[in-house]
């Protein structure tokens, strides 16, 4: 009936709303305030900072003389990266396509060494590894500034002697218009005796980190892949928690925030190590350990990892590594979502506006839909005209419940009429709307993307309030359409209010996914005068004849 068509929409809503609000709570900032001790998987270096233990056992080593640490800044056409001498860490990387504010033309910045720590480190640990001395190598370099120009790749080369014998150069190679960095050691053994050392990467971040909206369910934390996971979100309070100890093939480590994504991928083929730690100083950790490589005496070595720094760009993810598409979290709707956003792709190159683009998916889906929009409406129409005779039903039975109900579904089989006949069709129709929804939460082409007049940003929310005001009428007009067959005062006053709770609830959720709800809302309204408009004209035939 059309009474649990109502009810099973609010239901969705609400377990909605709880879920969501259970996730906001699983995923807000750890603010720690236990200091945690060092853990036997780690080396404190001797500034403070953090390297993994490697696989093997490590031989004394002394400290070097330390030279003069410095930071370099290397700038692309997409990347503003500094990378201190010490460990060779990336310690800031702005996105020089991406503003921080809309107009500002301020890089957003993703890696950054303030209050707010969050940096790429890499280093070489194993039994002669130069990062296992009682302080991370300080490295040389040739300048202090580079610059990518034309479309040759730009090579950057610190280098570092050990007192083992061991030459390392750390090199970094950015190509044009890529966001992926790849970094690679080469070593060579100038030592009597081989040498054994390892590879590892990890993204280190504050835990004191401004959570999302409260309203918006979007991740801040980190993520893995391994062949037993293709895709594992482990927040602060996992990492805070329990120790990620994972051996798999391939596999990455990731952190993720809304739009961007900064990854680690060691060698795809390679048995590698997945590992977390936690500091006293309310860090989190997430990385990666290389096979452990062995260099003969006079010989030399390279072991490497791919570091991307940069937007939630789906197709240059899935060609980076598998299943690192998936940082842009469709959720479980993802099979759904994909083909969408290509669809979604496919029409903006088409209309050149993104707002545009969102109406027009949003006429594709509901035409494609139409079927089932139609069985949902003439069910309802067949319940709108059982309505005198479910008042009737009422006012003889009054409260007794159990003939009230007897009688309705004797009343449904003799009409011919199927209670869940409104039903099914929307419950059909649900996973590609949600699907829709994650599709425009989630794409970082929505970010900073104008509409018309008012609308200049459609990944935020309308300043102005029209779009939620005009969504709401729209769901009053919808609900005028339909008949109500709810007798209960009580939910009849809920069901008059519902258009004025959503517009209050929609008043602060990005803009494009306000258009797209009161655009569907539209397209229902048409199909609605439409079938009901059929129906009326069927009915008349049938009476003359």
């Amino acid at each position: 009936m059309e009474s649990q068509r109502s009810f099973l929409f609010i239901a969705l809503m609400v377990v909605t709303y709880l879920l969501f609000t259970e996730y906001q709570k699983d995923n807000a900032p750890v603010e720690a305030q236990t200091t945690m001790t060092q853990t036997s998987d780690q080396i404190a270096t001797g500034n403070g900072d953090f390297v993994p233990e490697s696989s093997s056992s490590a031989m004394p080593m002394s400290a070097p003389t330390k030279a003069k640490e410095q930071v370099i800044t290397i700038n692309t056409d997409v990347l503003i990266v500094k990378i201190a001498t010490s460990g060779g860490d990336i310690i800031d990387a702005k996105l020089v396509k991406f503003n921080t504010e809309q107009g500002n033309d301020i890089p957003f910045t993703v890696l950054q060494n303030g209050s707010r720590k969050y940096i790429a480190q890499s280093g070489l640990i194993g039994a002669q590894g130069i990062d296992k001395v009682s302080g991370r190598p300080i490295y040389q370099t040739s300048s202090k500034n580079y610059q990518l120009e034309g479309d040759d790749p730009l090579i950057v080369d610190l280098q570092y002697t050990a007192e083992n014998g061991l030459n390392v150069t750390k090199r970094f190679t950015f190509t044009k218009s890529d966001y992926s960095v790849n970094v690679e050691y080469i070593i060579n053994n100038t030592a009597t005796t081989a040498a054994t050392v390892q590879m590892y990467g990890q993204l280190k971040q504050s835990t004191l980190v401004e959570s999302g909206s409260s309203l918006m369910p979007t991740y801040r934390g980190a993520a893995y892949s391994t062949t037993e996971d293709r895709y594992e979100k482990y927040d602060f309070g996992d990492i805070e928690e329990k120790r990620l100890n994972v051996a798999t093939a391939g596999g990455w480590v990731a952190m993720l925030e809304h739009y961007f994504v900064s990854a680690w991928v060691p060698s795809l083929t390679a048995d590698n190590n997945i590992y977390s730690s936690y500091s006293a100083n309310n860090e989190a950790v997430i990385g990666f350990k290389s096979p452990s490589v062995t260099i003969q005496p006079n010989s030399q070595a390279t072991t490497s990892a791919i570091f991307y720094v940069g937007p939630k760009d789906q197709y240059k993810l899935d060609e980076i590594a598998p299943n690192l598409g998936l940082t842009i979290d469709y959720g479980f709707l993802f099979m759904i979502s994909k083909p969408l956003f290509w669809l979604l792709l496919q029409i903006q190159s088409l209309v050149t506006n993104w707002g545009i683009a969102i109406i027009v998916i949003t006429l594709v889906v509901k035409g494609a839909m139409y079927p089932l929009t139609k069985a949902q409406y003439t069910s309802m129409a067949k319940m709108r005209e059982l309505a005198p005779k479910m008042a009737q039903l009422k006012e003889r039975f009054g409260d007794d419940r159990q003939k009230m109900s007897q009688a309705t579904m004797e009343m449904y089989k003799k009409e011919k009429v199927n209670p869940a006949g409104g039903c099914l069709p929307m419950i059909i129709q649900m996973p590609i709307f949600l699907a829709l929804y994650w599709v425009f939460l989630e794409s970082v082409e929505l970010r900073h993307a104008p509409f018309f007049f008012w609308i200049e940003d459609l990944s935020t929310m309308d300043p102005y309030f029209i779009l939620p005001v005009f969504m709401g009428v729209s769901m009053f007009v919808m609900q005028k359409m339909q008949p109500m067959t709810i007798q209960d005062p009580m939910q009849q006053k809920i069901m008059q209010y519902m258009p004025v709770a959503f517009s209050v609830f929609m008043a602060w959720f990005p803009s494009g996914l306000v258009l797209y709800w009161f655009v569907s809302n539209m397209i229902s309204i048409a199909q609605m005068k439409i079938i009901f408009s059929g129906i009326e004209k069927a009915k008349l035939a049938k009476a003359k004849d």
